[in-house]
């Protein structure tokens, strides 16, 4: 079976067209570094396209659709799995015979990222319960296709999205700046991820996710900690170990995370200014909010407001 990674010969970054230029539309290849390759999909009024995917390396595929909608074929288990608009999906995979599909649409707008295992394992760190140590470990298992997170597209995404595809063919030094906004984009990504300790005891599981499904809820105007405990059967001593030990994080910083994350949709849907998603989303003062968004994310709400 043939590498979709190691393509490259004589040079560091390449784009090819995997359709014939016709107005307005296009399929972009773009092979950024042995590990990393991406697609670029803008159609209009496109026909149902497929494109093969038979690769030899274990990796992930984060499937960004703006517009439009599509689908990937799993040839080993005749599964589907589909991606609609307005969403990213997180894919890994260790064995490839794929097809992805982009359905007929008067307009598609879509993104897909592949990446390749020894990527991630650049960056492990021993730490099991570690996002990419765990996607790494995922990847080593016998998984032929499976979706591991499904989330609404963000301002931040967007943003970094279009560094990544803003990338000239002459640029000088294009792929390392190329991979360099693609490691900016799977960081922001994989701290979406929910992963948790599963050494914990069934009662802390069970508290633990009562009083995230709260403050998902609630986080905007969230119960302090002695009521959030009331509600989920506990003590605030318990409440508060159970919940850090399983999504490494306090309760004040989740709630904080919640907010933030919202944020980061209200901007990218572009209706509300950086005032209204301030009070939206549960804080008093703008210019808190925005010291504590460009904190967590590293770029400050005005510069994601930008068309």
């Amino acid at each position: 079976m043939e590498s979709l990674f190691f393509n490259i010969t004589d040079t560091s970054f390449r784009l090819t067209s995997l359709i014939d230029n016709e107005k307005d539309s296009y399929i972009t290849r773009i092979d950024i570094s042995n590990g990393i390759v991406l697609l670029d999909i803008a159609l209009q009024g496109n026909k149902q396209q497929s494109h093969k995917v038979k690769n030899l390396d274990r990796m992930l595929a984060i499937v960004v659709t703006k517009r439009g909608s599509g689908f990937i074929t799993d040839h080993k288990t005749d599964k589907r799995y589909n991606f609609n608009e307005n969403s990213i999906n997180l894919f890994c995979s260790s064995k490839q015979d794929l097809t992805v599909t982009i359905n007929q649409s008067s307009s598609s707008d879509i993104f897909v990222l592949f990446i390749a295992d020894f990527i991630l394992k650049r960056y492990l760190n021993g730490n099991t319960s570690s996002v990419i140590d765990y996607l790494y470990n995922k990847l080593q298992e016998e998984i032929t296709l499976e979706c591991l997170d499904t989330q609404s597209i963000d301002a931040l995404s967007l943003y970094i999205i279009n560094k990544i595809t803003g990338i000239k063919k002459d640029d000088f030094f294009n792929s390392i700046v190329c991979e360099q906004n693609v490691l900016e984009f799977m960081i922001h990504r994989f701290k979406l991820l929910d992963i948790y300790d599963n050494t914990l005891s069934d009662d802390a599981l069970c508290i633990s996710k009562s009083a995230k499904d709260i403050l998902l809820r609630s986080f905007v105007n969230p119960p302090d900690i002695k009521t959030l405990a009331h509600l989920c059967a506990t003590n605030e001593t318990k409440l508060k170990i159970v919940f850090k030990k399983r999504y490494k994080t306090t309760i004040h910083s989740y709630i904080q995370k919640l907010r933030l994350e919202k944020a980061n949709i209200l901007l990218k849907e572009q209706i509300l200014n950086i005032g209204e998603i301030t009070k939206e989303v549960g804080y008093k003062h703008q210019g808190y909010f925005s010291k504590l968004f460009f904190k967590y994310y590293g770029v400050y709400p005005k510069d994601l407001l930008k068309k």
